[in-house]
Parts: structure tokens; C-alpha cells; sequence
């Protein structure tokens, strides 16, 4: 018999910057959330950093400690290190790339990758939207849902702003991340989920160096990978939302969402803020499996 199990991934960015940099209140809001990443299976974030010990930032910090210190997953991904402008190739960098994996499955082989090029340092009179300050870019790890059942699950976070310069580079990071999928998951399947960045639901900037905007980027990058957007299976409210989720089934493995949700009523204050200036989205899978031996 085939074997069969469900998970719910959450994808949320988590606007963790220090405070005076963040579009939110994470000093008030990162230990709220925390406790609530528990009712899910495989969390994927966005914008959350470890502050360093000793603390290069300080009279700053960052908060990914204050998640870690309120969530039960045994499987945690290792926090980037912070560069603090150590790197030659970035100097810009202060901050890596923000990502991380909560998981009630185990997972190895975890790599993270920065997009080639970024856009706009701590002076945004170039309308740049400070992308050069991190190691922004994509993280890829094994998960392991069962015996011998492996899926490449990615989490990222691309190029942000809506200058002609951020537009062309958001096109490079998709073409760079295909190109790596198409290399290190050929034949596997995939859970990819992330902040895109990408307003597929706008109409095209004729200005844009695409000549073909957002949407015409996001369906290159379906294509070239054979992944499926979420919203093309299930129906969504807002699929035009930059937080997005796609899949991909392989090697004997079926991958199928059962449904799309933005979390608007969990992720919330008692005074009714959100906790983030992103909506958490949720989305439940089933999959299938040929029986062992």
C-alpha cells in the first residue's frame, strides 16, 4: 500500500529588523509570535536574525532568539551569521540573509545562497530599497517527511523596491534560482515558499525592463522549474499577494495542496494589530508515497 501523510506550511515574514528599521514592533511583537509558529509543521521565515554574543549592533538587536526560545520544533536550521560588513564581495552587509526553517520533520543538506546582485545600500536617495545591507537570497534543506521520502524545500526572500534597477534584478533572482533548482532538485520534488516580492496581479509597468512586469517574471520561473503556484490548484483570495507558495511532485512523490490561507485572525495583538507587516500564509498538503521495498 501507498503510504500517505499531511503538513501544513507556514510561510511568514516576520519584519524582524531592529526596531527602528522594521515596518513593525518586534520587540513587542517576536515573542507573540512565537508561541504560535507551534501549531504548524514546516515553517518557513523571512526577516529573522540571531543577535550576535557578544552584540556588534548594540544599542540594536535583532530577535530570532526570542522565536527559538518559544517554539517546540526539535528540527531548527542554524542561523546565518551576521557579516557586520566582513564580507569583501557584499561590504555593504550588516545583516544575512534572514531566513530560517521550524520543522517537525528532520532535514540535512542545508544551503543558502545570496542572489548575485542587490540594489540600494543605507543611502535610499536612489530610491533603492536597502537590499545591499543583507545577505538577502534563498535557503534549500532535505526534509525528510518519512522513510526515504526526501523534498527539497526552499524558503526566500527577493530583491524588494520598484525601481527599474530593483525590477531587473528581481528578474535575475528568479532566472538564478531556477537555475539552481534546476540543478540541485532535478528529479526531486520541491515545497518553495517565501516573500517574492513579485505583484503578479498588477498590471505591467511599461517601463519595466521586462517589458512583461511581475506576473511575466513568476510564470518564467514556473516553467522553467515545473513548479505549480498554490493558487493554481486551490483558489485564492488574493493571488497576487508577493507572499507566495508552489510545488512540485517527483520521484514517486505526489505533493497536493488543500487549500491557501492568509492567517489574519492568528497572527494578531489583543488590540487587534497584526504582528507583522506581512500576513502569514498557511497552506495544507497532503502527500503520497510507493510503499517501502
Amino acid at each position: 500500500a501507498e503510504r500517505t501523510g499531511e503538513l501544513t506550511l507556514l510561510s511568514y515574514n516576520v519584519a524582524g529588523l531592529p526596531e527602528v528599521l522594521s515596518g513593525s514592533e518586534p520587540e513587542t511583537n517576536m515573542p507573540l509570535i512565537g508561541p504560535l509558529l507551534n501549531d504548524y509543521d514546516l515553517v518557513l521565515l523571512q526577516e529573522t536574525w540571531k543577535t550576535p554574543d557578544p552584540n556588534p549592533l548594540a544599542p540594536l538587536r535583532v530577535y530570532h532568539e526570542e522565536l527559538e526560545s518559544r517554539v517546540d520544533f526539535e528540527h531548527r536550521s542554524e542561523s546565518a551569521p551576521l557579516p557586520m560588513g566582513s564580507d569583501p564581495t557584499r561590504p555593504e552587509a550588516i545583516l544575512a540573509d534572514g531566513l530560517n526553517q521550524f520543522s517537525r520533520f528532520p532535514f540535512d543538506d542545508v544551503v543558502r545562497q545570496r542572489w548575485e546582485g542587490c540594489f540600494g545600500g543605507a543611502d535610499t536617495s536612489q530610491g533603492g530599497a536597502g537590499d545591499c545591507l543583507s545577505q538577502k537570497g534563498f535557503m534549500v534543506t532535505t526534509t525528510t517527511l518519512a522513510d526515504g521520502v526526501e523534498v527539497d524545500v526552499y524558503d526566500l526572500h527577493a530583491e524588494a523596491g520598484s525601481t527599474a534597477e530593483d525590477q531587473s534584478l528581481q528578474a535575475d533572482d528568479f532566472d538564478q534560482l531556477a537555475a539552481f533548482i534546476e540543478q540541485h532538485s532535478e528529479g526531486r520534488p520541491v515545497l518553495l515558499a517565501g516573500d517574492t516580492n513579485l505583484h503578479t496581479d498588477e498590471a505591467p509597468d511599461p517601463d519595466h525592463p521586462e517589458g512583461d512586469g511581475d506576473a511575466a517574471i513568476w510564470a518564467r520561473f514556473l516553467e522553467r522549474t515545473g513548479l505549480t503556484d498554490v493558487c493554481a490548484v486551490v483558489g485564492c483570495d488574493d493571488p497576487g499577494a508577493i507572499d507566495k507558495a508552489a510545488f512540485r511532485s517527483d520521484a514517486g512523490v505526489t505533493l497536493e495542496p488543500q487549500g491557501h490561507r492568509f492567517e489574519t485572525d492568528v497572527f494578531v495583538r489583543d488590540d487587534g494589530a497584526d504582528l507583522s507587516d506581512h500576513h502569514a500564509l498557511a497552506v495544507p498538503f497532503t502527500w503520497s508515497a510507493p510503499a517501502l521495498g
